[in-house]
């Protein structure tokens, strides 16, 4: 840890460039630049909760619009961050064949560079509040660390899927697909509390009920989900029971990632 972090010191002008010119270049020809930050969640929010008239998903005492916005948060900036880490390196093709510095700059930046949008999103989110009179308590707290955890989360893939997709190019075209796929294995439409109920209490699978359950949660994005309604939302602590399996799932995977990414770096210039 101590020589990774004395590199993003070293180059940290560098990582700053580099989001700065992610930033621009991302809303520069667009004609409503940055507004489309804010639209994809108010989109996707709009979409579920009509969906939710037909099936009838039961949000407890939340209102479920701002319940599915505080669900899609997490989950559109580990979404976007991945996606882009995963691409990060082969559209910096330019800068890796003339210098030398260390790459895992360029998935770190790109992850990083969500959070500006990831900021937009909580002037909405405080909107809602507004609108629906609803106060946070003090475990809004937890906010920052589990904004952290998404960004871990997010690395221990965007490392991986930026080497490899320096040699197969298919890994940014499928990692869409596959992220999508995840969104319904994530407690984005429906909350935890209705697998919590199915698995735990009704065990509707029988013996495997609650080998189900910790399997489900050991994406971290079920926990990450859920605990960030609860300290919004709920004003209650999370639920560490639910994001122990995914964390310990990341801190396995993280190095296992990073070093990989390591290992590969020395041919990018090479395979570019």
């Amino acid at each position: 840890m101590p020589p990774i972090a004395k590199n993003l010191y070293d180059y940290r002008e560098l990582m700053a460039t580099l989001a700065w010119k992610n930033i621009t270049l991302r809303y520069k020809q667009a004609y409503l630049g940055i507004a489309w930050a804010i639209l994809k969640p108010i989109t996707l929010m709009l979409i579920f909760t009509l969906v939710k008239s037909f099936v009838g998903i039961e949000s407890g005492d939340i209102p479920y619009p701002i319940l599915i916005f505080a669900a899609l948060m997490p989950w559109t900036f580990f979404q976007e961050s991945t996606s882009e880490g995963v691409t990060s390196v082969v559209g910096n093709t330019a800068l890796i064949k003339k210098i030398y510095f260390p790459r895992e700059i360029f998935p770190i930046t790109s992850v990083l560079t969500k959070l500006v949008e990831l900021g937009i999103n909580f002037f909405i989110l405080a909107g809602l509040m507004v609108w629906y009179q609803m106060m946070p308590s003090a475990y809004i707290l937890w906010v920052p660390l589990i904004i952290l955890y998404t960004i871990l989360a997010a690395l221990t893939i965007a490392f991986f899927g930026a080497a490899v997709n320096v040699y197969y190019r298919d890994v940014g075209a499928a990692l869409p697909v596959l992220l999508s796929l995840l969104m319904y294995a994530s407690p984005v439409i429906y909350p935890l509390q209705l697998v919590k109920d199915k698995l735990l209490v009704q065990q509707a699978a029988g013996e495997w009920s609650d080998t189900l359950y910790t399997i489900y949660t050991l994406n971290p994005l079920a926990g990450i989900i859920d605990a960030f309604q609860s300290v919004v939302l709920r004003s209650q602590p999370p639920d560490l029971t639910a994001m122990i399996p995914g964390a310990f799932m990341i801190a396995i995977l993280l190095p296992l990632s990073y070093l990989y990414f390591k290992r590969a770096e020395s041919y990018f210039a090479d395979v570019i």
